[in-house]
């Protein structure tokens, strides 16, 4: 059976896939699952040994108008690649125009989406040959499982299939050097160290980066962690900001890649950040988490392991489906630091 994943971006929804293509090797071995994405969150994908082929897109660059010609070229490549496995059915993960139009493209003899209520463009689904209904108000990765379980029941005309769930594994496959670059971080740190994230994706999901620098100092104060705060190289800025609060002299700035912090989380004590793709990484690795998340819900993007912690605010009525990005009141994330740091203790209670 051939099937091909339809999850273009972000890194973090990419994240939240992963499970989903572990349940079907498990229940499905002899799958041949192929997988879509963007070049700029492909990095997570690849080399796995899961997958039969990664076909990387850029759909951003058919909007560009420069280099019409490069564009067009690089298009037509893209569907060659696309249109040169013949799918028995694809599931679109995405929920979009484009997701859904990728899915048409590579001739998938099924395509399988979520039904129009779930679905980001619901006008995607004209694109589809057959729509799920999944439960409302569930994480991202179970609504992910249901759409996959019901997509290969309906194709496999089984009604009693079904995907394992007890377990949700997280295929990521670093290489030597990106094990390198964790031990090389850890080398500074030492061996009892926390990650701070303090990148966000949007504005509104951001806490202080001043607050994480306070932070960092009580974490090393009272608990004697090493803090290490991390940001992608685009978020020095940030990333510079939070460590020029930090006065203790202990706290490392550090740039890792995407791999390279995955094998960093895995050896962390605790992990603080918002709802962006390394707290999602973090999940993955295993990691003890404390979340701060504002606009977003931790019960559709956060961590999947009921021991990790979300520090919210749920004494205000303007959350309740926010998404915003943009934002003139903007006090779900008027937390202090010390609401935090106590959710930090509460968390390492659990791992003791």
């Amino acid at each position: 059976m051939r099937i091909l994943f339809v999850k273009l971006s972000s890194i973090g929804d990419i994240v939240h896939t992963l499970p989903i293509l572990s349940a079907i090797k498990q229940a499905l071995p002899e799958a041949e699952i192929s997988w879509v994405a963007e070049k700029g969150s492909a990095e997570i994908l690849r080399n796995n040994a899961l997958l039969f082929k990664l076909i990387e897109v850029d759909t951003k660059s058919l909007r560009r108008k420069t280099k019409l010609g490069k564009t067009l070229l690089t298009t037509r490549k893209q569907l060659r690649e696309l249109r040169a496995s013949d799918f028995d059915l694809s599931i679109d993960f995405q929920g979009l125009l484009k997701s859904s139009a990728i899915a048409k493209l590579a001739k998938s003899k099924r395509r399988f989406g979520f039904s129009k209520r779930f679905l980001r463009e619901p006008a995607s689904r004209f694109l589809l040959t057959d729509q799920i209904e999944v439960l409302p108000k569930t994480h991202i990765i179970s609504r992910n499982l249901l759409l996959a379980e019901n997509a290969l029941r309906e194709y496999l005309k089984d009604e009693t299939f079904e995907l394992p769930k007890n377990k949700l594994e997280f295929p990521i496959t670093p290489n030597q050097s990106h094990k390198q670059e964790a031990e090389t971080i850890i080398e500074d740190a030492g061996k009892n160290f926390a990650i701070l994230n303090p990148a966000g994706g949007w504005a509104t999901k951001l806490w202080n980066a001043e607050k994480y620098g306070q932070l960092a100092d009580t974490i090393y104060e009272q608990l004697q962690l090493t803090p290490i705060i991390t940001t992608a190289p685009n978020e020095i800025e940030l990333g510079k900001k939070a460590l020029a609060n930090s006065f203790s002299g202990k706290t490392i700035l550090t740039h890792p890649s995407l791999k390279g912090f995955y094998e960093l989380a895995k050896r962390a004590r605790i992990y603080v950040g918002g709802d962006t793709a390394p707290t999602h990484l973090a999940v993955a690795a295993n990691c003890p988490i404390v979340g701060i998340f504002g606009p977003t819900e931790w019960w559709r993007n956060g961590s999947i392991n009921k021991s990790d912690i979300c520090v919210e605010r749920n004494d205000i009525n303007c959350r309740v489906d926010c998404h915003r990005r943009t934002c003139d009141k903007w006090i779900c994330m008027d937390i202090g630091v010390e609401v935090v740091f106590a959710e930090i203790k509460r968390r390492l209670e659990y791992v003791s």
